[in-house]
């Protein structure tokens, strides 16, 4: 029988890696994983490479796991706002480095890798810091910057409901970055609200397919921070 329920956050977490690369789901705090960071702080694996929306906010999620010393890089859009004293602080100190990616190129960067794609061009950041180094090419009289996909050891994200074949439905914007995060690790590790039984999602309504899921533990919608 077929299960990819595992019983806590220690199991979900077992076996990453030091040096892995993570990619994080969530919008600000919609859809952010915060047990299973919580998890991967306990668990302990360091020099990661974390590919994420934002850099953190307060001091929980994933502002936490940038405290924790464990992470070397952040790849993200956003590393700064009002609150995002913890990751301001380790990178003026020269404790973490950044890779700045638009918005838009980085879901797309991500879906590339989910999808075997090679690399893609695209007009964003043409002539801009963020291009250099990068191949441009004139396509129809535009010019356009080579980004290339991001595939990951890791994907911890958050859903709404699951069965025990790891397949999962979304709760409103808190999908955002999850489903194509799901497709571009080797490990794919998802918090869901409710556990329901094998035919209860109605199909049409399941965005992540369970062959992307490797394991899924319950956080029960009181029990979770976020």
């Amino acid at each position: 029988m077929i299960s990819k329920i595992v019983p806590d956050l220690q199991a979900a977490m077992a076996g990453i890696q030091d040096g892995s690369t993570v990619l994080i789901g969530g919008f600000g705090g919609a859809g952010q994983p915060h047990e299973l960071i919580d998890g991967l702080i306990e668990q302990g694996a360091r020099e990661l490479t974390i590919v994420c929306n934002n850099a953190g906010s307060g001091d929980k999620g994933i502002a936490a796991l940038l405290a924790s010393g464990q992470v070397r890089k952040v790849v993200c859009s956003f590393p700064r706002q009002a609150d995002s004293y913890v990751f301001d602080r380790l990178y003026r100190a020269g404790k973490l480095e950044l890779e700045l990616v638009p918005q838009g190129t980085l879901a797309e960067r991500i879906r590339a890798g989910g999808a075997g794609i090679g690399g893609f061009f695209t007009r964003t950041a043409v002539g801009t810091q963020l291009a250099e180094g990068k191949e441009v090419r004139t396509i129809n009289g535009q010019d356009y910057v080579l980004e290339g996909p991001i595939v990951a050891d890791v994907a911890v994200i958050r859903a709404h409901r699951a069965d025990r074949w790891g397949n999962l439905v979304y709760r409103k914007t808190a999908r955002n970055f999850c489903p194509v995060m799901a497709t571009a690790a080797k490990l794919t590790i998802a918090q869901v609200n409710e556990i329901v039984e094998l035919g209860e999602l109605d199909p049409e309504a399941i965005v992540t397919p369970g062959v992307y899921v490797k394991r899924v533990v319950r956080i029960p919608a009181q029990a979770a921070k976020g």
